[in-house]
């Protein structure tokens, strides 16, 4: 299993903390303040409960990992791209950028699939080595999954049932199509990566050893 360097650690844990810390300042602000208007419809209680569930899924992950496989590093890195969109969405709404910034809500939906494609390429990238087209393909497919399901819970949650039911199928297309841009550009990158990478490590030996 690959294993990133400890300086990095020390980057991307404390990167990770400091999400966490914002995620659950960000809720608690959301729950305290549900009358404003912008956390209004947003199922901000939803919310609240589902984004610390996604924060406690690297570290659940990692956990049970390390039970069944014996030590292993934790991976910050997935850690912080995994939480990071979550951070961004709450602090959309609690900044009111989603109804006073026209462009907001197409650019969350593709930057963020991008850190959660990214997210996905970092793991994968920690067990056996796929040729570049594979974690490309991987990156992407997940990440259309996740577009998939993202819309199908907002319309469940506080869509279906508004007047917003009658004109939503174009936005829930546009939304769809951008979070899959943004899954299939980290999946491209997460590729060119891992050829560098593996263009960096020194060739086997004739006695099959590393050089």
């Amino acid at each position: 299993m690959r294993l990133i360097g400890s300086g990095t650690d020390r980057y991307w844990r404390a990167s990770s903390l400091a999400l966490k810390a914002a995620l659950a300042a960000l809720l608690l602000f959301a729950l305290t303040h549900r009358g404003w208007d912008r956390f209004a419809d947003k199922a901000m209680g939803t919310r609240a409960i589902a984004y610390p569930l996604v924060a406690l899924l690297v570290p659940a992950v990692w956990a049970v990992w390390r039970r069944l496989r014996g030590p292993v590093r934790y991976p910050w890195d997935v850690d912080v791209l995994l939480v990071a969109p979550f951070v961004i969405d709450v602090a959309g709404n609690a900044a009111d950028l989603y109804d006073s910034v026209s462009w907001f809500d197409d650019a969350c939906h593709f930057g963020n699939w991008a850190l959660l494609g990214a997210a996905v390429g970092a793991a994968l990238r920690r067990g056996p080595v796929l040729p570049p087209f594979v974690l490309a393909l991987c990156v992407t497919g997940l990440g259309a999954i996740a577009a998939i399901l993202w819309e199908l819970a907002e319309y469940l949650t506080f869509i279906m049932g508004t007047p917003e039911t009658v004109g939503i199928y174009r936005d829930t297309l546009g939304d769809e199509a951008l979070g899959l841009s943004g899954a299939a550009v980290a999946g491209v990158l997460t590729a060119l990566h891992s050829r560098v990478a593996a263009g960096a490590r020194p060739a086997p030996r004739a006695d099959g050893e590393p050089a």
